[in-house]
């Protein structure tokens, strides 16, 4: 015996598509999923970009003759390289000084107590302040008083929040006013130091 089914006729498919798109309108949205949203988080987010100066040299030594009752020539080994970089913000200027730790012997003979004053030495810097020889006889915001000397000042603007600038110091010794210095070695050290006011 043979079983056939019996196919639904069309009137039996119009009528369960008919239910199936009422069932459909009823139902409406709640019967599909909904989106769901939770409520905001927020971070506040403080990134600092901390501000620097660096001052370095050509080379950290230097030596070169001096004129009995003279002035020693400035340049040649008397010039020192030197760099400055900088990130900054509200300052409005970027100075460079130099200075001896002493005013009174900025070069000396330990062993003959001869010295060379701050004053008998001259520095020129032909991109910043000092364009000609000028002794270091300043008293400036950093370094000994009466033995320093301003090399430059740099505008600091949003143009140039951060930089780098390259100046060479010729340094020249005018020993005209020590005649009788005992012919030795002197030594001192010059600090470079720079500052954003």
């Amino acid at each position: 015996m043979t079983i056939q089914s019996k196919r639904p006729s069309t009137r039996t498919m119009k009528t369960v598509f008919l239910l199936t798109a009422l069932l459909g309108c009823l139902c409406g949205s709640s019967c599909v999923a909904q989106t769901v949203t939770s409520n905001s988080a927020t971070v506040t987010i403080t990134a600092t970009l901390p501000a620097s100066i660096g001052v370095s040299v050509g080379s950290p030594t230097m030596s070169f003759p001096l004129v009995a009752g003279g002035v020693s020539a400035g340049g040649g080994g008397a010039t020192i390289a030197i760099t400055t970089t900088w990130a900054l913000g509200a300052q409005t200027n970027l100075v460079l000084y130099g200075s001896f730790a002493s005013s009174t012997a900025a070069l000396s003979n330990v062993a003959l107590t001869a010295d060379i004053p701050s004053s008998a030495i001259l520095g020129s810097v032909s991109t910043g302040t000092p364009t000609s020889a000028t002794a270091f006889s300043q008293t400036n915001a950093v370094g000994t008083a009466g033995a320093g000397l301003l090399l430059f000042t740099q505008g600091i603007s949003s143009a140039n929040y951060s930089g780098t600038r390259s100046d060479s110091l010729v340094l020249t010794v005018d020993l005209t006013s020590l005649p009788s210095l005992p012919a030795v070695a002197y030594t001192g050290v010059l600090t470079l130091q720079a500052q954003a006011i």
